[in-house]
This record gives structure tokens, C-alpha cells and sequence, in this order.
């Protein structure tokens, strides 16, 4: 039997070839030529980037998805009202802190802010609310 010289012989599926003629081959790993591998790693990269940014310009959504209530005060002659306000952030604290300030540009003085919450519970503080109901 003549040795086929053209498909070099190795010495098992996982061994090295024992004689290699076929000249210098281009460094594969994972299957991408060496001069492909830059622009390939991008390629990998860039789409979990913009699943990141995705992620991230969905979050102020979600954010802007608050809502306060309130007690809000105005002196001589005294009066009072509650009402409910939509708020950039869920933090009762901050939610204090930005109704403040819209309140004191009309003349109120905020009491307290009574509780924080999402979408689900504007309709059952709509008609408490009355003309204050996401009026500031």
C-alpha cells in the first residue's frame, strides 16, 4: 500500500499530526483567522453593550412610574389640602424633597408625604385627591 501523502497520518482524534507538509497555516482560535480577531471581538462585544444601554435608558421609566401623596399647608388665611404628585424617584425622602420644592413655587408648604407608591394605586387616591390629583 502506497502512503497517501496529501492527508498527513495522525495518531488518533486528539493527537498531533505526526508529519505536517501542507506549509504554515493561519492561527485559528475558535474558528477566527488571526486578522479577523480584533474586529470579531467586537462584534461579540457590541451587543451586550447595547443591551446594556437599553437597560440603562429603560430605568428612568420605571423611575418616573412614582407617585406621592401629601399634606400640604398655606397660611393667612389657613387652608389644607391633600393631593398626590408624580415624583422621579420611589424614595420617600427624595419624593419629600422634589414635592417641596413644586409646592413652595405655588405657595404651599408641604406637610408630609404620607406614602410612595407605583400606577397601581393612583385610582384609589383620584377622588381624595379631587383638583389636586397630579396637580404640581
Amino acid at each position: 500500500m502506497k502512503p497517501n501523502w496529501a492527508t498527513p497520518v495522525q495518531t488518533g482524534n486528539i493527537a498531533p499530526m505526526l508529519l505536517d507538509i501542507s506549509g504554515p497555516k493561519a492561527l485559528l482560535l475558535l474558528n477566527i483567522r488571526a486578522s479577523q480577531r480584533r474586529v470579531t471581538g467586537m462584534r461579540h462585544i457590541l451587543p451586550f453593550l447595547a443591551f446594556a444601554a437599553l437597560f440603562l435608558v429603560q430605568t428612568p421609566a420605571h423611575a418616573a412610574d412614582c407617585y406621592a401623596d401629601y399634606k400640604a399647608k398655606q397660611d393667612s388665611p389657613l387652608r389644607l389640602h391633600y393631593g398626590v404628585v408624580q415624583v422621579s424617584t420611589c424614595s420617600a425622602n427624595q419624593a419629600a424633597t422634589e414635592a417641596s420644592a413644586r409646592l413652595q413655587a405655588a405657595g404651599w408648604t408641604l406637610l408630609n408625604v404620607i406614602s410612595v407608591f407605583g400606577p397601581e394605586g393612583l385610582q384609589e387616591r383620584k377622588a381624595d385627591a379631587g383638583s389636586y390629583y397630579l396637580r404640581f
